[in-house]
């Protein structure tokens, strides 16, 4: 008789052995000290990185055959409005998971990017583009060859055409100063300046400028800058809307906040104990939130009056690692925050405890932005690997991981902007994508 059941055996794993590296496809060994194997050096980081490369092209050939799963298991579109007919489903859930299908099936396309200057367009790398409150205009910063920044604005209004172009205009006397974060200031009218914070030689440069200086008009009719000054090294900035501080901006510094009124050019100085490296002004309240270095993320009443030794702290949460970005949610009740180990949580400012967490953030030592449309229940993040990834702001559940167009490096972090509206009230929705010198729309249809 013969038994009714085999066993079959799968051969060991391969164990790590120091100075060695097994490859998988040539079933074999090599070594990794240098000087061993001059026809194919290896290190650890070229392995990691020649095996990260392979699987964002098979993602990225996943992308062109269309190879999707759902987001969530049954997760489709005549379920969900069969749901929502019974009354299963509130108009809210509703259309949370339509936007879950929608972030699902975007598709990458090229944008053609045409500028004034032809000899402009497209000739500089990306490092960040930051949307306007309306989603009409992008403000653009480039990195040029021969050091420090390049400034623009694009016109997101031709995003609507088949042709998927847009116009930047660029201001080339602002070229020598390296910023390190950026964002719009409602001064005479909703986003008509920007805030520039960074490294003109040494120290730092603040700068207020008018976003008219980016348009196709008569050059001599441009206005200047409103505000300029020299400052120690500039981390973040934040704009205020709340009446109590009209006509203020923030400046996260190394160890100290600075609170500017443009109009009257009065200072307050909060000293810290670290970096500010985040900052977000409260709308419904004067109150300033900064996230810094230590992983500390504090609030400023920006009310208070210059007193030596007073303490500046209201609410205090702590991260275990340096916070990169803070959002305050629309409600003021919750926070959002990021930071150095790749860590995103959600902080309830009543009970200040953090009550949920989204993984798969990668960052290692880059101050990332994040994203958070509360409209659609998205959170967008891109990680120092260079995935962008969205997370439903609801239950944390990981959506999509969008692999870059470029192989992944340190001076090619995409820089996204999301929005139902991408070009005004009647725009396109979908998902910008700068990298390197391309800019690309993710349709979200």
């Amino acid at each position: 008789s013969y038994p009714s059941d085999f066993v079959t055996f799968s051969p060991p794993a391969p164990q790590e052995l120091p100075g060695f590296y097994y490859d998988s496809e040539k079933n074999r060994y090599f070594r990794l000290l240098p000087g061993h194997n001059n026809y194919n050096p290896l290190t650890k980081e070229s392995i990691q990185h020649k095996a990260m490369e392979c699987k964002r092209l098979r993602l990225l050939e996943e992308e062109e055959k269309q190879k999707k799963k759902t987001t969530r298991a049954g997760l489709n579109s005549p379920v969900l409005f069969q749901k929502r007919q019974l009354g299963l489903l509130s108009s809210t859930s509703y259309c949370r998971l339509v936007h879950e299908l929608k972030v699902n099936c975007m598709q990458r396309r090229k944008i053609e990017i045409h500028s004034p200057d032809s000899s402009v367009a497209g000739t500089n790398n990306f490092k960040i583009i930051v949307a306007d409150v309306a989603c009409e205009r992008i403000f653009t910063v480039n990195d040029v060859e021969h050091g420090g920044c390049k400034y623009g604005i694009i016109n997101l209004s031709g995003l609507g055409k088949e042709s998927l172009t847009v116009e930047m205009y660029d201001n080339l006397y602002f070229t020598n100063r390296k910023v390190n974060s950026v964002c719009w200031a409602s001064l005479t009218h909703p986003d008509s300046h920007l805030c520039l914070m960074g490294i003109a030689e040494t120290p730092g440069c603040a700068s207020l400028l008018p976003a008219s200086l980016f348009s196709s008009t008569n050059p001599g009719d441009r206005p200047g800058m409103l505000c300029s000054f020299k400052i120690s090294t500039a981390w973040s900035c934040a704009w205020c809307l709340n009446p109590q501080a009209d006509n203020c901006f923030s400046t996260g510094l190394t160890r100290r906040v600075l609170v500017t009124n443009v109009v009257t050019g009065h200072r307050q100085t909060f000293g810290t104990s670290s970096d500010v490296l985040a900052q977000q002004f409260a709308r419904q309240t004067p109150v300033l939130y900064n996230g810094c270095r230590s992983g500390e993320i504090f609030s400023i009443d920006v009310r208070q009056r210059n007193r030596k030794g007073q303490s500046w702290k209201a609410i205090r949460l702590f991260h275990g690692s340096a916070v990169t970005s803070i959002h305050l949610m629309e409600a003021e009740h919750y926070l959002m925050a990021a930071d150095m180990a790749g860590k995103i949580k959600l902080w309830d400012l009543r009970t200040t405890k953090c009550v949920k967490q989204y993984q798969g953030h990668h960052n290692e030592y880059a101050i990332l932005p994040l994203h958070v449309n509360e409209e659609e229940g998205l959170l967008t993040a891109v990680g120092q690997d260079c995935y962008t990834r969205i997370w439903s702001l609801q239950d944390a559940h990981l959506l999509r991981s969008i692999p870059s167009p470029h192989p992944s490096s340190k001076d090619a972090i995409p820089s996204v902007v999301f929005s139902s509206r991408l070009g005004g009230r009647r725009g396109v929705p979908g998902l910008l994508m700068a990298v390197k010198q391309d800019l690309y729309h993710f349709s979200y249809i």
